[in-house]
Parts: C-alpha cells; sequence; structure tokens
C-alpha cells in the first residue's frame, strides 16, 4: 500500500480506502463488517469512511462496534463521517434535515462520537453544500468541532469550486480552521469537477480529495451490460435512482472496449476503473466499498495495475470514455 498526504494537511491516508455507503446495515452487519475492515487494515487500509445519513446513524454504529472488537491502537486508523441530510430516525425536526446551520452542526458531532464510541472523529465532511446558511456559520461551526477536539480535520463533499474558495478564504480571514479535503464522485465517466472545476484549489489552498464511486455504482464491473442483475447494488429499492443510469448503452459500450485493456494489463474491469481514479495525482485516496471479501481482495488488487497505465495506456482509456464523461 502507497500513503498519499491530504492535500497540504500532514494527515497521510492509504491509497484505497474503506467506506460503509450502502453496504454497513443494509448487507453488512458488524461481524462481517470487522472482518473486512480488518482483511483491507492488513493490507494497509488505514482510511475508514462513514457518514450520519449512511443506513439512518447505523452505519456509524456497525464501524464504532467492528471497531471496538478489532482493538486498533486509535493512532493507526482514520474515521471519517459527514453531516447535512440528519438522521431519518429523529422526524422532520425543522433544524435537524437538510442543513449546515450551527445548530444542528454542534449536536450531529456528539450524535456520531456516540454511535461510534469515539473521543474524537478524524476527518468530518459537510455532506452537501447549504445555500441557505451563510457559509461564514457553518464555517465556525467546523472549525468550532476542531477547537473542542471532537474533530482533527474538516472538509466538503460535493461543494463548488467558489463555495470550497469562499469557505477557506473566511477560515483565513478570521483564523480558523481551514477545509483541507473535498470528497467528489469521481469515474472515469464523471470527471469534470475533479480535472478542470478544482484545477486552481490543488495550488491555491492546498486541496486534499478523497473521491468515491470509482466503479460509477457498478457500472464499470461490467455486471450491468446485459441489464439489472438480481443481488446487484442497482436492484436495491433504496438505490432506484442510480437505474438509468447503470443501463446506459453507450457507456455500457464503452465498458465493453475497456475490457481488453484491463486484461492486457492483468486485471479486471472494476481493478482498472479504481487504478484509474487513483493513478490521478490530485486523489489523496480512493474510496472503496464491498459487501463480500472476495469483492474487498478484487478492489485491492487494483493497486498492481496503478504504474501500469502509462500514458499511452491512459490516452487509449481516454479515447473510449472522455466523450461520455460529465
Amino acid at each position: 500500500m502507497r500513503y498519499r498526504r491530504l492535500g497540504r494537511a500532514g494527515l497521510q491516508v492509504s491509497q484505497l480506502s474503506f467506506g460503509s455507503w450502502v453496504t454497513y446495515h443494509n448487507q453488512v452487519d458488524a461481524g462481517r463488517a470487522a472482518e473486512m475492515m480488518a482483511a483491507a487494515y492488513d493490507a494497509g487500509v488505514n482510511f475508514f469512511d462513514n457518514a450520519e445519513v449512511y443506513a439512518s446513524g447505523r452505519s456509524e454504529e456497525i464501524m464504532g462496534e467492528a471497531l471496538r472488537q478489532l482493538g486498533w491502537p486509535r493512532l493507526n486508523y482514520i474515521v471519517s463521517t459527514k453531516f447535512f441530510w440528519g438522521l431519518d430516525r429523529q422526524g422532520e425536526a425543522i433544524n435537524r434535515k437538510d442543513t449546515l446551520n450551527r445548530k444542528y452542526l454542534m449536536q450531529a458531532i456528539d450524535g456520531s462520537l456516540r454511535r461510534f464510541g469515539l473521543e474524537h472523529i478524524d476527518l468530518v465532511y459537510c455532506h452537501r453544500p447549504d445555500p441557505h446558511t451563510p457559509i461564514e456559520e457553518t464555517v465556525r461551526a467546523m472549525s468550532d468541532m476542531i477547537t473542542q477536539g471532537k474533530a482533527l480535520y474538516w472538509g466538503t463533499s460535493e461543494w463548488s469550486a467558489g463555495d470550497i474558495r469562499a469557505a477557506w478564504e473566511i477560515a483565513e480571514r478570521h483564523h480558523l480552521h481551514k477545509p483541507v479535503v473535498e470528497q467528489p464522485q469521481y469515474h472515469l465517466f464523471h470527471r469534470q469537477r475533479v480535472e478542470q472545476q478544482y484545477a486552481r484549489l490543488y495550488e491555491d489552498i492546498g486541496l486534499g480529495l478523497t473521491t468515491w464511486s470509482p466503479l460509477a455504482s457498478g457500472l464499470l464491473t461490467g455486471k450491468y451490460r446485459q441489464g439489472v442483475p438480481e443481488g446487484s447494488r442497482g436492484a436495491l429499492e433504496s438505490m432506484a435512482f442510480l437505474r438509468d443510469g447503470l443501463v446506459d448503452a453507450a457507456k455500457n459500450a464503452a465498458v465493453d472496449q475497456l475490457e481488453p485493456i484491463a486484461a492486457e494489463l492483468g486485471g479486471t474491469l472494476a481493478q482498472l476503473a479504481i487504478a484509474w481514479a487513483a493513478h490521478n495525482p490530485h486523489v489523496s485516496t480512493v474510496i472503496t466499498g464491498a459487501s463480500q471479501m472476495a469483492q474487498l481482495h478484487a478492489n485491492l488488487g487494483a493497486l498492481d495495475l496503478i504504474d501500469k497505465l502509462t500514458p499511452e495506456v491512459l490516452a487509449r482509456i481516454d479515447a473510449i470514455t472522455a466523450h461520455l464523461a460529465q
């Protein structure tokens, strides 16, 4: 495993990391979570991603229980969570849903700490932008989490380049803790934000990236070329919003053309896609997910392909996918 700094921050994260979206609680209980986290950890993974909204908080509980079972030294692993949508099981309180106001954020961090059973969370993200709350209010609340010792670093997820820069400049002006990381979607068919919109931020403010969905929710594994198979992520009712994109004919045709390239490199389609995302020097870590041990080991195999992505290979991949990318 290789490690990269989180942008300009001193924190080093494994090039591949392990996340809990979709799988924890829905497909994975605490026992299986502990087994897969242990396997990832043994392979060098040190970053485990989560969010308050995942399974309405139960994902944090499962990861927290797994961490207690594993008993790792706290310095050896990094845990994240994200705030914005609130918890459905707590009802529709007006200051608890789709917001980044101070009241919600200062209570959200305490709730996550209880569910994880931790004294602090390493990375906390604003899970989406909130156009109804002044950015300065959000920046001060996130900075205060760090000052209070409840979090160590903070960042954003799916924010525009303009809003990230505005948050950073507010923190700079008022001597607050700055956002150091963004968590955007990034894969072969979703590239413009990372490669174009954020381009100035890497040098100007030292932005790090923890990217998600390297497999485009499974599209880049090739399993949706004949429709949505039973038992797949696309078949889950909670993932119904993804289905049209998963069966996109043009993208699945491109996946067909990628398969020979993956084979030439000695890997699978999924490994090629993960390696491609990790190859970007601005990506601090690529978040992977798995519901079975075999998937986890297969994803980790992407590490062997990264150095094989020569300029010539990357050009061939671009010729197949770039015109379909957003």
